[in-house]
């Protein structure tokens, strides 16, 4: 595990969970499918990029990369089960609904990580 990465992790995680506390019933809506799909679409390839980025610039070596992309996700891999669990505790402000959507949603951002270290066109980011 790349501890840098991981202290990145944690600090893309801690103020991404604050925000959703305050407002996230504006991201995350109750039946707001189109919303949804928006939000993932736009996650996906955010998290690709910052994720390669982040692996490129603190771990030089590209076959180190998913590990990076690993030590990255591993505070949302790691604490945001218990988010999930308890939703309505963690994020009073929005519907017990929409627990699943960021369960989804923040596995959708992992898988996004994974990805952008994996693809290889041109290697650079």
């Amino acid at each position: 595990m790349n501890l840098r990465l991981f202290l990145f992790g944690l600090g893309i995680w801690l103020p991404a969970t604050i925000t959703l506390r305050i407002a996230g019933q504006h991201i995350l809506r109750p039946g707001d499918s189109k919303g949804t799909l928006i939000l993932f679409a736009i996650s996906f390839p955010l998290m690709a990029w910052l994720v390669r980025r982040l692996c490129r610039r603190f771990e030089p070596r590209p076959e180190q990369w998913p590990a990076g992309a690993i030590s990255i996700a591993l505070p949302t891999l790691l604490l945001d089960p218990f988010s999930s669990a308890f939703f309505p505790v963690v994020f009073p402000n929005m519907s017990p609904e929409v627990a699943g959507v960021f369960g989804g949603w923040m596995l959708w951002c992992c898988a996004g990580a994974l990805v952008g270290v994996t693809i290889r066109p041109g290697v650079r980011a």
